[in-house]
């Protein structure tokens, strides 16, 4: 990229910026009244819904990349998608907190040093920022050193997923709710909130230095790491730009890890917010996913994370046909570590687990779908590709969560993409499993349905 791209960048997304009205995340918002709470809120939905929970955003980049702004290669190019995607949830973060008018662009410029640990350049913008009719435009030289802080940023974390930890996800995650809390500090006050940074800051280095500690616990389930793994997770750690006394702790941890396997107990003793518990049990699922297999042991480390944190199976299952569902719609949003390879074969594991729940409730599936006319009928349309209309949808939704409540065991089909699992399973079970409507001919079915062999 040029000299010059940042601001390009930030020019051009507050120029498109339409305020975001549509999504859940909005309408959850808005039932609160305007300010830091409503903006927490919408943030807290927005990050899993535009994708950047999984470190690659979903939100359509309608804003090519300028004439300056153009990237070198795929880490690049994520990197401006996930620095858009922020920037715009940013904006929105000010109309929920009502913030007043101002130069948006340079705002989030500030936001931005704030946010790469130069609080002291940040304290200097909102200064400048101020004093708009002595000290403005802004010289080059303060987007210049900006722009370089962010480029080491994006160069950082490009370490093979293969050889080492999935750790760009995570660390992308992290760094985005830390903008966003950010932009709430900046926005709700008028005087510079330097403490309040801090804070935030420190927070995101500690929440991925434990994302290390776990993702570490699961290379190891499954055999001691070998020494170039070994290597890549030190760099890995170095390309972190943690605090060095924090970067230090977490290095020693790692090699102590490496000779004997991280106690899970110990390495979650710390950890109380729901927040927190949710952001380390899917990452973990989707670090499990992302070479497109998954171990045993990596299976059985994970379901131990997670019923540690106090996640049921059910809500496991959920969080993995959620991941699973994102890949399979975002195929072409650009996924440095090609995950949605990973999404298949986690896709095919949740088929394999649910369709021996769907064989011990078999009847009692048939019998509740049998009875629920219209779900047949809508489910079989669905079952040959057929599209629904966006009422048909949410009927068939709520009659699934109907089906559920009389079958417990099968609650994943109400999940998001919960009716994908349903035709999924359609294609590797009997079909004298499913009820008649889903069948090419009609046929006479009996009261049970017939036994297979």
């Amino acid at each position: 990229m040029e000299r010059g791209w940042l601001k390009e960048v930030l020019t051009d997304v507050v120029r498109q910026h339409t305020p975001d009205v549509t999504s859940q995340s909005y309408r959850d918002a808005v039932t609160l009244p305007a300010g830091p709470a409503r903006a927490r809120r919408y943030l807290r939905g927005i990050l899993r819904e535009s994708g950047l929970l999984y470190g690659t955003p979903s939100l359509p980049d309608t804003t090519k990349a300028g004439t300056l702004a153009k990237p070198s290669g795929p880490e690049e190019q994520l990197f401006l998608a996930v620095l858009r995607t922020s920037c715009r949830i940013a904006l929105d973060v000010a109309v929920h907190i009502d913030a007043p008018p101002g130069p948006r662009a340079e705002q989030l410029l500030g936001q931005l040093a704030a946010w790469s640990h130069r609080v002291d350049d940040a304290e200097d913008l909102h200064k400048r920022i101020e004093r708009l009719h002595k000290v403005w435009p802004l010289p080059a030289k303060v987007w210049s050193r900006l722009e370089e802080a962010l480029e080491q940023r994006a160069l950082s974390l490009a370490a093979d997923p293969y050889y080492g930890l999935v750790l760009h996800n995570g660390a992308m995650f992290a760094d985005a709710t830390n903008f966003g809390r950010i932009a709430i500090a900046w926005f709700r006050r008028s005087r510079f909130p330097r403490g309040e940074l801090e804070r935030l800051n420190a927070f995101a280095d500690q929440q991925k230095a434990l994302l290390v500690q776990v993702l570490i616990g699961l290379v190891s389930a499954e055999r001691k790491p070998s020494f170039p793994v070994r290597r890549a997770i030190i760099r890995q750690i170095d390309d972190l730009h943690l605090p060095e006394p924090l970067a230090d702790s977490t290095r020693d941890y790692a090699r102590k890890a490496f000779e004997r396997a991280p106690s899970m107990k110990k390495v979650l003793a710390g950890v109380r917010s729901k927040d927190m518990k949710r952001f380390l049990v899917d990452q973990t699922l989707l670090a499990s996913i992302v070479d497109g297999r998954r171990s045993a042991e990596e299976q059985a480390w994970t379901k131990a994370l997670a019923a540690r944190l106090g996640f049921t199976p059910d809500e496991v299952k959920h969080s993995e046909l959620t991941l699973a569902e994102f890949y399979a719609k975002h195929r072409n949003v650009m996924d440095v570590f090609t995950l949605s390879t990973g999404a298949d074969v986690m896709g095919e594991e949740l088929v394999d687990s649910i369709a021996t729940q769907v064989r011990k409730n078999s009847r009692r599936l048939w019998q509740e779908i049998r009875e629920t006319g219209e779900l047949s009928v809508l489910l079989a349309r669905a079952a040959r590709g057929q599209k629904l209309t966006a009422d048909e949808k949410r009927a068939m939704r709520e009659q699934l969560i109907d089906v559920a409540k009389a079958v417990p065991a099968l609650a994943i089909f109400t999940a998001p993409g919960g009716l994908l699992l349903l035709l999924a399973l359609a294609k590797v079970m009997p079909f004298d499993l499913l009820p008649s409507s889903f069948r090419d001919e009609p046929v006479e079915v009996d009261d049970e349905p017939p036994t297979t062999h």
